[in-house]
Order: C-alpha cells, then sequence, then structure tokens
C-alpha cells in the first residue's frame, strides 16, 4: 500500500490534451514521465476543437501577417516578442505532429500534387488553417495519444485529479522548487504523493466557471488555482473569451458550431432572416470572436430572444457535408439539417485568455514547474485570442518547454522523503448537496455579473458571493475526505476570485473584457497581473 502511495518520476505532467502529449513525446526518450489525466485520457478541449491550427504555409502570406492579425485581434495588448516566436516556430511545429501521424486535410493542386487544404477564420488576413475537416482536435488527441500509449517511458494514470503542488517553501525548506504534488485517485479513493524533478501543468482553462460553456466538465481552472496557491504569478485573468456560436438546443450545451462555418461564408442573421454584423463591424461574420460575440449578446437583449441564427444553407449540400461532417452529423442527429436550416446560437465561454505567468519556454516564477497551453499567460493572446492560435500555443510551447527540461535535466535530482497526504482529522462528507449547490450558485452569478457587459457594481457583488463561498468550501475542505468535486469546486472558486480581481483592476474596456463605466480603451496598454501573499 504504502509504496503504491508514492511514486517518482522524472517529469510530472498533469494534463492529457495537445500541450501534455506533446510534451510528454518530446522527452520521453531521455527523462521518465507520469502522465496525470482527470479522466479518460481523450477527455478534454483538445477532443473537441473543431477548426485547426494557425501556420504560414501559403506564399502570399508571411509571419508578419500572422503577427499583425495576432495583434490586431488582441487589442494590441500580446506580446509583439511572444507573437513573433508563436508565428515563426508556427512550421516546425505542424511538421512535427506530421511526423507523429496527425493527418491534415489535403486537396489537388494545379500540377496534380496534393497539398495541404488551407482554410480562413475570423481575424486572418490569409488562408492559414491547417485542418482535419471539422474535428482537428480529435485527430491530434487520437494520434498522439495512440504514440503516448505506446512509449515505455510514460507511466499513465488516469482518473487522478492533481490537489496541490508540493514545494520547498510548504516543507520549510531552502530555495524555491517544486518537488512534486499530491494527487487524488478517483477509483482506489485515496491520494498519492508524486515526487518529481520537473512538474508541467497542462491543465486547460477555467471556463466552467460560467453557467453556459462550450468546454467539456473539466475544465476547472485546476493548474491556474494550484500554481497560484504554490506561490505563482498570474496575468491577465479578466480576458475570457466566450464563443459566439455554440448550438442551442437542450441535449447539446456544449456543442461548438466552428468559426470556420463562418470563415467559409454562413451568415448570421435574425429570426426574420436578416443578417447584423455588418451594423457592428466592417468585417461582417469575420470580425473577432469578442466584437461577434457583443453583437451577438446585445441583438438577443435588444430583441429579447432565447438565440439568434447561424446559416450556411446557401451553400450546396455536398460541399457542406464535405468540410463539414462532423456538425451536419450532431445537427442532423438533433433533428436540424444544416443544408436546409438554420442553426439555433448562443454565445458560451469559451477560452481563458490568461493564466499562470511563463517565459518563452513555459518556464513559471517557481523553479521547475513549466505551465503550457491554455493553464498559461504566454503573452500571445492579449485581450482576445484569435482562432486557430490555440492548439498553436500548446504545440510550440510544448516543444519550448520540452527543450529547457532536458537541457536542465542534470541540475536536478528526484525529491525523496516527502510526506504523505495526511488524512488522520478529515470524515467522510454526508452533505455533498453543498458542493452541487455551491457550484450551482457560483456559475450562475459569474455569467449573470462577470459575464460578456460587466460593471462596476457586477464585480462588487461578484467578489462579495465569492468572499462567501470560499469561506463556506474552505470549512467544508477542511472536514471532509477529498472528492473530484470539492477539488474542482476549491480551484473554481479561486479562479472566479482572480478574474474578478484582474477585472476590477483595469479600468478600460478592452477586447474581451468590457465595461460600461469605462467603455473606451486607455492609450497605455499594459497586462493585468496579480502576485500571491
Amino acid at each position: 500500500m504504502i509504496s503504491d502511495l508514492k511514486q517518482t518520476c522524472d517529469v510530472l505532467i498533469v494534463g492529457s490534451g495537445a500541450a501534455g502529449l506533446t510534451l510528454a513525446l518530446s522527452v520521453a526518450e531521455h527523462m521518465s514521465v507520469i502522465l496525470l489525466s482527470k479522466n479518460d485520457l481523450k477527455e478534454g478541449s483538445t477532443l473537441y476543437a473543431q477548426g485547426g491550427i494557425a501556420a504560414v504555409l501559403d506564399e502570399q502570406d508571411s509571419i508578419a501577417s500572422h503577427v499583425e492579425d495576432t495583434m490586431n485581434a488582441g487589442a494590441y495588448l500580446c506580446d509583439p516578442q511572444v507573437v513573433k516566436f508563436t508565428a515563426e516556430q508556427a512550421k516546425p511545429a505542424l511538421e512535427w505532429l506530421i511526423q507523429q501521424g496527425v493527418a491534415f486535410d489535403t486537396e489537388p493542386s494545379q500540377d496534380g500534387t496534393p497539398h495541404y487544404h488551407l482554410t480562413r477564420e475570423g481575424g486572418h488576413s490569409y488562408r492559414r488553417i491547417l485542418h482535419s475537416a471539422d474535428a482537428t482536435g480529435k485527430e491530434l488527441q487520437t494520434s498522439l495519444q495512440q504514440q503516448v500509449f505506446d512509449h515505455k517511458n510514460i507511466r499513465i494514470l488516469p482518473y487522478h485529479h492533481a490537489i496541490d503542488l508540493i514545494t520547498t517553501k510548504k516543507l520549510g525548506q531552502a530555495g524555491h522548487r517544486v518537488l512534486g504534488a499530491y494527487a487524488w485517485d478517483e477509483h482506489k479513493q485515496r491520494v498519492k504523493t508524486i515526487h518529481s524533478r520537473f512538474v508541467v501543468i497542462a491543465t486547460g482553462g477555467a471556463s466552467q466557471v460560467y453557467q453556459y460553456t462550450s468546454n467539456p466538465n473539466i475544465s476547472s481552472g485546476d493548474g491556474i488555482a494550484m500554481a497560484w496557491r504554490a506561490g505563482c504569478r498570474v496575468a491577465n485573468m479578466e480576458f475570457n473569451q466566450f464563443h459566439p456560436t455554440c448550438l442551442y438546443h437542450p441535449q447539446a450545451r456544449n456543442f461548438l458550431l466552428t468559426e470556420a462555418l463562418r470563415g467559409e461564408g454562413a451568415h448570421l442573421v435574425r429570426p426574420d432572416g436578416s443578417r447584423f454584423m455588418f451594423d457592428f463591424d466592417e468585417r461582417g461574420e469575420l470580425a473577432p470572436r469578442d466584437i461577434v460575440a457583443r453583437a451577438i449578446d446585445f441583438e438577443m437583449k435588444r430583441l429579447g430572444l432565447d438565440c439568434l441564427f447561424l446559416d450556411i444553407s446557401h451553400k450546396s449540400a455536398p460541399w457542406i457535408q464535405q468540410h463539414f461532417p462532423t456538425i451536419y452529423a450532431r445537427c442532423l442527429a438533433l433533428g436540424i439539417d444544416i443544408t436546409q436550416e438554420r442553426m439555433p446560437i448562443v454565445p458560451a465561454a469559451h477560452y481563458t485568455c490568461g493564466g499562470v505567468m511563463t517565459d518563452l519556454n513555459g518556464q513559471t516564477d517557481l523553479n521547475g514547474l513549466y505551465a503550457v497551453g491554455e493553464v498559461s499567460y504566454t503573452g500571445l493572446h492579449g485581450a482576445n485570442r484569435m482562432a486557430s492560435n490555440s492548439l498553436l500555443e500548446c504545440i510550440v510551447f510544448a516543444r519550448s518547454a520540452a527543450t529547457s527540461i532536458l537541457n536542465l535535466r542534470h541540475h536536478y535530482s528526484v525529491p525523496t522523503h516527502l510526506p504523505l497526504w495526511d488524512e488522520s482529522h478529515v470524515v467522510n462528507s454526508d452533505e455533498e448537496v453543498i458542493i452541487s449547490h455551491n457550484w450551482h450558485e457560483l456559475r450562475l452569478f459569474m455569467w449573470d455579473y462577470v459575464g460578456i457587459v460587466r460593471s462596476d457594481k457586477r464585480l462588487a457583488r461578484a467578489l462579495r458571493r465569492i468572499s462567501l463561498l470560499q469561506s463556506e468550501i474552505q470549512e467544508y475542505y477542511s472536514h471532509f475526505k477529498v472528492s473530484g468535486h470539492l477539488l474542482e469546486l476549491r480551484n473554481l472558486v479561486q479562479v472566479s476570485e482572480l478574474i474578478v480581481r484582474c477585472a476590477q483592476t483595469r479600468k478600460e474596456s478592452r477586447g474581451l473584457h468590457y465595461n460600461i463605466d469605462y467603455p473606451e480603451k486607455l492609450q497605455k496598454r499594459t497586462p493585468t497581473i496579480l502576485q500571491p501573499d
């Protein structure tokens, strides 16, 4: 029993999406890896990513154009150095994925040889999105995870929830280094102590803080909350991207309708069939997501509607079925034939643009701790993420972090004598209803007060509610044994506080953060950075 509760590795990776899998495969030839997955290995945001991965491959396109489009979409709050680095590393990252067996769509060229089909999405000046039909994330996830399954140096622990990082500071030791983590084994209902030279957080975002989201249930901000508790800075948590077009249907609350639909000519329309996006932006349906989401939100409130509509039925049925087979099949199963009918849509929380602060190698403020993917703040996204830059960030920064870890692997040894998890003062809970009630309350007031449109009063109300919930959840956490829902709720309420505190700090409206008390942009553009006490 004791040996099972104490495990060791060179690199502990928390999260099994695009970032975690890429990093695991990039270091496993030289180091032992434990890969924690909170659910089944494939479950996560990567699996559901539809659009694709941005990279400059067309001769008419350029790195400079990709950089400028990203800066513009991010309301010029992006870090130019980081944006340029990412755009330059995009092609090598895609070539690496292709070497791993990821299959992107091709089409015949004029000379008859196939080349990669590039699509276009909102905010992009050129066609630069490589994709696998409308299920790019699924292709990426399944291809990489098969490589991980087959690798002798990678140990997979599914249904394991990371609880907290173990650091020298927490143990009263000298230095500022991560030593491992505690993880709750959902199946065996016990906590393991994992000793590791390096820890990589690749847990994704925190969109489950909102009532309506396109994300899977596991997107509960775990990595952000753990890193914050371990002493890492976070930045730009006020910038929560709401995807403009999630399917509005009681049997498909989390089903995303990819931006590539609008990139290929789909129209946003009112119930009477009239288009409205050109009333808000000269780019129409191809405006960045924050503009499109606010326009839909405005029209829904103005007209008192539960939803609006996305229409691509003016395209031919064979073309739709070829380019969007997943969406066509899913909608048809729900009684909606998108070759003939409009799709009902609403905005939903989709992406966390802020996160744990890192450098170009994914290194956080804590030695040996890396954060990669949506959990991180690299400076790439600024005030709004441009479409198809998210999977790109995962691959580029996972590869960069892997290089850093391999270069430093001889500097640290695997720590020993870490304390086991102490459950001697807690008991099994007989009040699980408290967790579900608090979860529902949190997501509801975050949607109402810290959603697409905000105000100082709404933010203050939200922070008061969060403070009360934190006290109640901490008392519960102190007295009862951990469970998956309790751990997620504890992290969600922490991340909610960080979101509100960042939103209160920003005295302007920029990108995804719109405050009716400060409707204009400030001349000075700076990220919002929070430092733990």
